[in-house]
């Protein structure tokens, strides 16, 4: 399995024969670069300018916004998890959607923008997944007290951080090094722009990559 960062909240994640984009945005709009990616299926977790741009990836794909409940595609199953985009049950932002997936063995979560702490229904079906992508930036999405007690509940084996202020982002969002301040130093790993991944490579001590958008 290969992942890939198109900057912002937006990941390519690839295995053999399938492409999966989530998230889309179409760069400019933000101050960064457009992502370069062809897919097969794109996920968007909510309608908002900056994850919905599906018409900057390329190919004949499929696409399915805040789509909620057990889908599959391509023999990868899929479950969407609806949750909130504010903490006041959507009445400020609307809603989000999750969305949890495994590829080659491994359990995948994508928690779009995610605005408050989740019932425990929806953290029991994320519980212990081997990537959690989470927005780590607030202002719009979880702030940094309810952030630190999500990843406890949730306690993922790779904690990957996304949607956070960098380079030209014109979000007025917080950098990834507020959030990285309650990681232990030894278990940061900075991992470029793409990763490539088995089941057995997995680490065995829980860590935090963050991604480089080149």
């Amino acid at each position: 399995m290969r992942i890939r960062w198109h900057g912002h909240s937006c990941f390519e994640i690839s295995t053999e024969g399938t492409t999966i984009v989530l998230d889309p945005h179409d760069g400019k709009s933000l101050g960064i670069k457009t992502p370069s990616a062809t897919a097969d299926l794109v996920l968007i977790s909510h309608d908002h300018y900056d994850h919905n741009a599906s018409r900057s990836i390329d190919g004949n794909f499929k696409t399915y916004s805040m789509k909620n409940g057990r889908f599959e595609f391509k023999n990868i199953p899929f479950y969407g998890l609806s949750t909130f985009h504010d903490g006041e049950e959507g009445r400020i932002r609307g809603m989000n959607t999750m969305y949890r997936f495994t590829i080659e063995g491994m359990t995948l979560c994508h928690c779009g923008d995610l605005g408050c702490i989740p019932n425990q229904k929806i953290i029991n079906a994320i519980k212990e997944v081997d990537f959690l992508f989470v927005p780590v930036g607030g202002t719009y999405t979880l702030e940094k007290p309810e952030l630190k007690q999500f990843i406890e509940m949730v306690n993922p084996r790779i904690i990957v951080p996304m949607h956070y202020r960098f380079g030209g982002l014109t979000i007025p969002i917080a950098g990834v090094d507020d959030f990285l301040e309650m990681i232990p130093e030894d278990f940061i790993e900075y991992v470029g722009n793409s990763v490539d991944i088995m089941k057995d490579e997995l680490p065995e001590i829980k860590e935090c990559w963050v991604f480089d958008r080149r």
